[in-house]
């Protein structure tokens, strides 16, 4: 390592961020970088570990080559990081600014203090290189002659469309959005994630040839029969993006939205400028759920000016518990929504131990509170949108039912090669895995594509 007692003389220092209160004015990113020469210690933090956990199954679901590149930024030699950040990730743009960070739970340094940062390092590296013109489109210097369509394309799409290009295949990307990106694009606010870093990939992408077709949905706007006819190989990566039912009678109940569709709504009025029928402006809010999507819920309707915001959480408050490495440590997570909403009303809004029991609705139809249950009591809530982010329970089965195939009983679709029971459709992703991180939607894009080349071509050097 470059300096292998860099975790003892530097300390932890991640990117600086804007102060809660004063980040609600709007949908920009909100978080800085750090000078060349205090990123360069971050780097230099990294152990000379005899294992290095981060990149293990236990941290990095693509298996970053995080100690090395890692050397490269104490060596202040960002080309050469980025040749080995690049190696294991297509898109470290996108990771480094909305990963959970599995591999900082795992770092051996973080086993007696804090560990290395390693996504701030990774953002770092992709952007710099970015920015000193490192990265170009490099279009395949040979093509094979055979056409793969991809469906869907949100991270795990755009990984395989991105492989399977490089490998020479002549890539179509189908998305039913009027944009690229999927959950990038519209499942992710623009304050963690601004769009135009997803459409600077995107053209980056169009330049070594994929095609992108927005607006077409497979099995309507063009049939499944008709692309296993015009391509080789077809590979869903639609998500699981049908989200799961409180159980509620919300039938002619106007302003009881699921997250995406809410979040949807949200960003697209951002990029056109325009109104948002679906904003929580003035609004009581009431959020269920406790993942990321539910504290993006309650980023956003703080920032559309919430009159108020609630966020419903099921299981009990938990109790704080020492960390077991390499997992995350135990207890109450306090993320940005969270600290916003304290910002804004002088308290977390979270209530522990708390379902939503009926709605209730004016002459009009329109929510007006919610009945709660919570220690035993009833009580009532004011709320005029009630936000579910209470998860998701598979993929949506239209478009796996129009290529004649069915769901599992967990709502996925393919095997652990990624196969159907259509030899020419291959599924990877949530659609494939369940509803999960960003990171392991690229993995399954990656190795999607290889199990996709070595149908093609009888071996894959993927």
């Amino acid at each position: 390592m470059g300096k292998p007692t860099g975790f003892l003389e530097y300390a932890r220092q991640e990117r600086p961020c804007a102060p809660p209160a004063e980040r609600l004015d709007g949908f920009r990113e909100f978080h800085g970088d750090l000078t060349p020469a205090r990123r360069r210690e971050q780097g230099g933090r990294c152990m000379n570990c005899g294992v290095p956990f981060c990149q293990s199954d236990y941290g990095c679901p693509l298996h970053n080559l995080i100690p090395e590149w890692n050397d490269e930024v104490f060596a202040g030699n960002i080309p050469h990081a980025l040749s080995r950040l690049l190696k294991t990730n297509n898109f470290p743009e996108f990771t480094g600014r909305v990963c959970p960070a599995l591999c900082e739970n795992a770092c051996v340094c973080a086993l007696n203090g804090e560990a290395v940062t390693v996504r701030d390092n990774e953002l770092s590296i992709i952007e710099e290189a970015w920015a000193d013109g490192l990265v170009i489109p490099a279009p395949p210097k040979v093509r094979t002659g055979k056409r793969v369509a991809v469906v869907g394309s949100g991270p795990a799409g755009l990984a395989a469309a991105d492989q399977l290009n490089r490998r020479g295949h002549s890539v179509t990307v189908l998305e039913r959005d009027d944009r690229p990106g999927g959950l990038l694009m519209y499942g992710i606010p623009a304050m963690k994630l601004d769009k135009r870093i997803v459409l600077r990939r995107i053209e980056k992408m169009e330049a070594e040839g994929i095609e992108f077709r927005c607006g077409t949905e497979a099995g309507r706007d063009i049939s499944a029969a008709q692309l296993t006819v015009d391509f080789d190989a077809v590979v869903l990566c639609c998500g699981a993006r049908k989200a799961r039912e409180l159980g509620l009678d919300t039938a002619g109940v106007s302003g009881v939205l699921p997250a995406l569709e809410y979040l949807t709504a949200a960003t697209k009025a951002v990029l056109a400028d325009a109104e948002n029928p679906r904003s929580a402006a003035g609004k009581n809010v009431v959020v269920v759920g406790n993942g990321d999507t539910a504290t993006d819920c309650v980023a956003t309707a703080l920032r559309q000016g919430a009159g108020s915001v609630i966020q419903l959480v099921r299981k009990p408050r938990p109790d704080s518990a020492a960390r077991v490495w390499p997992y995350p440590a135990a207890g109450v997570k306090t993320d940005y929504g969270q600290e916003e909403a304290a910002a804004r009303f002088g308290r977390d809004p979270r209530l522990y131990s708390t379902t939503v029991k009926e709605l209730l609705r004016d002459d009009a139809g329109a929510l007006r509170a919610v009945v709660i249950a919570t220690d035993g009591r009833e009580k009532e809530l004011p709320a005029e949108l009630l936000l579910i982010a209470a998860g998701f329970s598979g993929a949506e089965p239209e478009t796996a039912a129009a290529f004649g195939l069915e769901l599992n009983g967990k709502g996925r679709l393919g095997d652990a090669g990624f196969r159907t029971a259509d030899p020419k459709v291959f599924a990877c992703g949530d659609m494939r895995r369940g509803a999960s991180l960003v990171a392991w939607a690229i993995a399954e894009g990656r190795a999607c594509a290889r199990a996709v080349d070595e149908a093609l071509e009888g071996y894959s050097n993927l």
